[in-house]
């Protein structure tokens, strides 16, 4: 049994996860930030310099929770549809639109310049964003030269082509905004969005332009024109054909674009002669007609989410002069009560404060500790000597005791942190995680060379969900 799973499909699940952000029982995405301690092959493999590839099963995603530092709730406004950026380079020779790549036509497959069989194929660029961040889509290559005029119009029309110098024929789709520049424009990829005045202007089922696949023989040379469109247009389309003094059509333009078609064909007039083997196609536009949703128009099956955090966010539940070496995405992810987190940042990490008398001593970032009396073990993210707040993790690898369990601190034992001026405070009270640990799902992780964290440093975080 032969069958696919269409382009189609990615773009619902995009449009899924896309719409999900912003229905009444919405769903929360969080985007975090962990794993303080060094990647080593006692804690779990790689190195800093070289991270090791997260792993899909169960296991991991436990750990991902217990060396969890902070959390943001990614919004609506921090997301957007995106596609591959391709800038728009003089002396390249791009594809145009065709909605039959990978028919066969003539006798041959039509592919892309490449040899794509799909429109949206990663080596397709059919599409480009040119230096005033307006976004064109390729209507017409003029037979396969290099462009070498930019497209642009100062005041876009939002209903005909573009024509420049060099025979190419352009679409404007839209223009990017500057919330969109700042926020999802990378070197790789591009913002999408749908141009209320484009869409308006497109027209479902109209054929702007014909490709000569089969040039034919045995014409009588001329013009012949109008000449009707075959098919299921509710307004016929008509063209008018050039035939050389060699008897073969060279050329099909259209004169009227007609309106509702989903197949069409043409017949060589009567008048033409006796002539036979030509193959015209009529390049007929997407459902809705070209602009009227460009988010499926250029493929975006792509979801970008961005977010920024800024020096100690959430009053310091991202600590600072520290670092990560994770980032991930968590839905729908509980709070210390057990209930759905209304706060817009949360902390993942277990914290101690110690008692003002015997003084503390001065604990160090990633410093092991141990608990007098539990024997508990943890590891230190941040200590505030000001407030007597130490927040730290306990992991399989730095969070065990003598016996192999994970033990919690007590309050009023003295803990001890090993190495250097060996370190000791008396624990006055006790805090969990703000997160309920291994509660959501986490839909994303990705490991990286560490990122070291500043007061007056802010991390500004995209991320790129294909579906």
């Amino acid at each position: 049994m032969a069958a696919i799973v269409t382009n189609k499909f990615r773009i619902n699940n995009a449009d899924q996860f896309y719409e999900s952000f912003g229905e009444a029982s919405a769903t929360q995405y969080w985007l975090f930030v962990g794993r303080p301690q060094p990647f080593s092959s006692s804690t779990g493999g790689g190195t800093d310099s070289a991270p090791p590839t997260p792993l899909d099963n169960v296991v991991d995603e436990f750990i991902y929770f217990r060396d969890m530092i902070a959390a943001k709730r990614i919004t609506s406004s921090d997301i957007s549809y995106v596609c591959p950026r391709h800038t728009w380079t003089t002396g390249t020779i791009y594809d145009y639109y065709r909605g039959d790549y990978g028919s066969t036509v003539a006798g041959s497959v039509v592919t892309t310049r490449a040899g794509g069989t799909n429109l949206w194929a990663s080596t397709t660029i059919f599409y480009v964003l040119n230096s005033s961040n307006q976004v064109w889509k390729c209507m017409w290559n003029a037979a396969g030269v290099a462009s070498t005029y930019e497209p642009y119009q100062a005041t876009p029309s939002t209903t005909s082509e573009l024509n420049t110098a060099d025979g190419y024929y352009w679409k404007y789709l839209y223009t990017l905004t500057t919330t969109e520049i700042t926020n999802f424009l990378t070197t790789d990829f591009l913002p999408v969005h749908v141009d209320a005045a484009v869409q308006t202007g497109a027209v479902n089922g109209d054929i702007l332009h014909y490709k000569v696949d089969a040039a034919g023989s045995g014409y009588t040379p001329d013009t012949y024109t109008p000449v009707t469109v075959n098919g299921d247009g509710t307004t016929p389309a008509t063209v008018s054909i050039l035939v050389d003094s060699s008897g073969t059509v060279e050329s099909v333009t259209a004169v009227t674009n007609g309106v509702g078609y989903t197949f069409a064909s043409i017949t060589m007039p009567a008048g033409a002669g006796g002539g036979s083997g030509e193959t015209i196609t009529p390049i007929i536009g997407p459902k809705g007609g070209h602009g009227d949703n460009a988010i499926e128009g250029l493929g975006g099956y792509y979801v970008a989410m961005n977010t920024t955090i800024a020096g100690t966010a959430g009053s310091g539940d991202f600590v600072v002069d520290q670092d990560f070496r994770r980032i991930g995405v968590v839905r729908d992810p509980l709070n210390s009560s057990s209930a759905v987190p209304t706060a817009t940042t949360l902390s993942a990490l277990k914290s101690m404060t110690f008692s003002a008398s015997p003084t503390p001593g001065s604990f160090d970032a990633d410093q092991a500790l141990t608990g007098g009396t539990s024997g508990a073990k943890g590891l230190v993210v941040s200590y505030d000597s000001s407030t007597r707040v130490l927040k730290y993790i306990q992991t399989q690898y730095t969070g065990v005791d003598t016996d192999g369990d994970l033990t919690s601190f007590a309050a009023s034992e003295v803990v001890t942190g090993t190495g250097g001026s060996t370190p000791t405070g008396t624990i006055a009270t006790l805090a969990g995680s703000e997160i309920e640990y291994y509660s959501g799902d986490v839909i994303y992780a990705e490991n990286r060379s560490p990122i070291t964290r500043a007061a007056d440093q802010t991390e500004n975080i995209k991320l790129i969900i294909e579906f």
